[in-house]
């Protein structure tokens, strides 16, 4: 059973889902008296549609210039402490700790100390290919270098010497040759965070919280680190489905600059009001920071620490993030100055689609509700049999499903919303297109229709048909 949810949050979706109908177009709106919902409304149904499916908990910010658009956490920060996710919960940053390597570079270079279009070799010597590949090519993933941080010869529930983890690709080919191409790899990015230390003679830590967390006014951002205790920290999580599993442990001291650090949404909100700013870096550095250096194919380019999008209708900067129990995403638009960041602390790619639908509910343009089927698993059902599946459902003693037959169609209706149509999937099983909602009719031996069954976010629902109602 899904920890997160009841039986009364599973309602509550629901009844959340139900107030995107009139933006959505999904159903019929219901006598013209519900209002259309607002924006931080249909953001809420959406987050909570996908934390009702199990596969999302986490914290989530959007906002547009200097305004904060909708914030809020879901689900725990702590499942065996029952600790809830708020907006101050700290997360596991993954590869969105790149972008600030990367501006630390970029400082250093406006400071007269190091050069991106130096070659590796300048800053660590004994690196694989030292002499072969530039900093820039480092920071742009289009080095050819072989990433190994992976690698099941390491073992990363303890700790290991930066050089020896850069060590990992030594003996081997480059890939392809230096800024020919692109291909994502984490071991240059840890690379970058020792030549951080190595020419500003301070730890990676320290430079950061000085030079980059200070002026941006981040005061919950800083490395992760097993020892000490850090406030409002989330515990990572596994889900297969079925149940959540405590992450496998690894010592973050392992990524470094490649994906050590933690943060919140709101210090990742002035991370990003600072960058509109000279603030961490100037006019020249910033744009530097984001002019696309390798194409990634279709529409997409990296930059220094960020992939910038292009489609028709925007251009983003975005980046993803992937630790050890632990997913994250950011989009920013500098043309609105869009920004939304998502941090979830269950390792699983719905923080993607979070974001990405967070984003385009800002937009106002179309985005997917988590659980529609598609058109082609509707099947035909005989207007009869539908008639049967009319009347009364009684969820708890004061709500109660209303089902209606209408034209050869089904809906579905709560008190005082409007309703929406359910599909059927075969004769006695439906969904609803508005969010991860499954609906079973029981039909008794004398062909009389007994309850309906609600399964929603791994819980079930029994609600007695009422007797009296028709047919």
């Amino acid at each position: 059973m899904n920890p997160i949810t009841s039986w009364k949050t599973c309602i509550r979706t629901v009844i959340l889902a139900l107030a995107l109908l009139a933006v959505t177009g999904c159903g019929q709106i219901g006598l013209g008296a519900t209002p259309q919902p607002t924006q931080q409304q249909e953001m809420e149904a959406f987050v909570q549609a996908h934390l009702a499916t199990g596969d999302f908990m986490g914290a989530v910010l959007v906002a547009r210039g200097d305004e904060v658009l909708f914030q809020g956490g879901y689900g725990k920060a702590d499942l065996e402490l029952d600790v809830p996710n708020t907006p101050e919960t700290v997360f596991r940053l993954g590869s969105l700790t790149k972008q600030f390597t990367a501006a630390a570079i970029l400082q250093l270079q406006e400071q007269g100390r190091l050069n991106v279009n130096d070659t590796l070799n300048k800053y660590l010597p004994d690196a694989p290919h030292a002499g072969e590949v530039t900093l820039a090519q480092l920071m742009s993933h289009s080095s050819g270098m072989p990433d190994n941080l992976a690698s099941p010869s390491l073992e990363l529930r303890q700790a290991h010497a930066p050089d020896e983890m850069i060590g990992q690709a030594a003996g081997q080919p480059l890939e392809f040759t230096p800024g020919s191409q692109y291909h994502y790899c984490n071991v240059c990015y840890l690379m970058l965070g020792r030549i951080v230390e190595k020419v500003s003679g301070q730890s990676y830590a320290d430079y950061l919280s000085e030079h980059i967390f200070q002026p941006a006014g981040m005061t919950a951002t800083g490395i992760d680190e097993a020892g000490p205790v850090v406030p409002h920290r989330a515990a990572g999580y596994t889900w297969d489905g079925r149940t959540y599993r405590n992450a496998e442990f690894i010592d973050m001291s392992n990524v470094g600059g490649a994906g050590i650090l933690i943060s919140t949404v709101g210090d990742m909100y002035k991370w990003d009001r600072a960058l509109y700013t000279d603030a961490v870096l100037s006019a020249a550095a910033r744009e530097a920071y984001f002019t696309p250096r390798v194409s990634m194919g279709e529409g997409q380019n990296y930059a220094f620490g960020w992939v910038i999008t292009d489609t028709p209708e925007h251009t983003l900067a975005e980046h993803s993030g992937g630790s050890v129990g632990f997913v994250t995403y950011a989009i920013r638009d500098p043309a609105t100055q869009l920004y939304v960041i998502v941090l979830s602390n269950i390792e699983k790619p719905a923080a993607v689609d979070v974001a990405q639908g967070l984003a385009a509910i800002a937009y106002g343009e179309p985005y997917d509700m988590p659980g529609r089927l598609p058109a082609a698993e509707v099947v035909d059902i005989d207007p009869a049999i539908l008639q049967k599946y009319a009347g009364s459902y009684q969820v708890s003693a004061d709500m109660a499903f209303t089902i209606t037959a209408e034209a050869g169609h089904l809906f579905a209706e709560v008190p005082n919303l409007p309703k929406f149509e359910i599909f059927p999937t075969s004769e006695t099983d439906f969904f609803a297109k508005i969010a991860d909602i499954k609906l079973q009719f029981e039909v008794g031996a004398d062909g009389s229709v007994t309850e309906l069954v609600i399964h929603e976010g791994g819980q079930e629902i029994h609600a007695a048909k009422v007797k009296g109602t028709r047919p």
